[in-house]
């Protein structure tokens, strides 16, 4: 019985490890837009403004934190990002 508790106690720990987080799923999107639309601001011919510069940084930051799983900060630095990709694609 002893044996049992300690098996049972032992996986509900892994699966709380094993879980993803908060906002992962939201990061994840935000970051892959971002990518996506500096592919077309760089296509574009954009990719030498102070704004296209400024986007690749908080792509760069959002990839750090995702990395480290600190799914919020990812999040807010992709958002920034696809602000500076925008200002960037209005010649801005």
């Amino acid at each position: 019985m002893k044996n049992l508790l300690v098996v049972i106690l032992g996986g509900v720990l892994l699966a709380g490890c094993a879980s993803s987080g908060p906002g992962k799923a939201e990061c994840d999107s935000q970051l892959s837009t971002a990518w996506k639309e500096l592919d077309m601001a760089k296509a574009e011919g954009m990719a030498g403004g102070v704004s296209y510069s400024q986007a690749l940084v908080f792509l760069t930051a959002a990839k750090a934190d995702q990395s480290m799983a600190s799914y919020g900060g990812c999040a807010d630095s992709a958002r920034k990002a696809r602000f500076y990709i925008t200002e960037s694609r209005a010649g801005r």
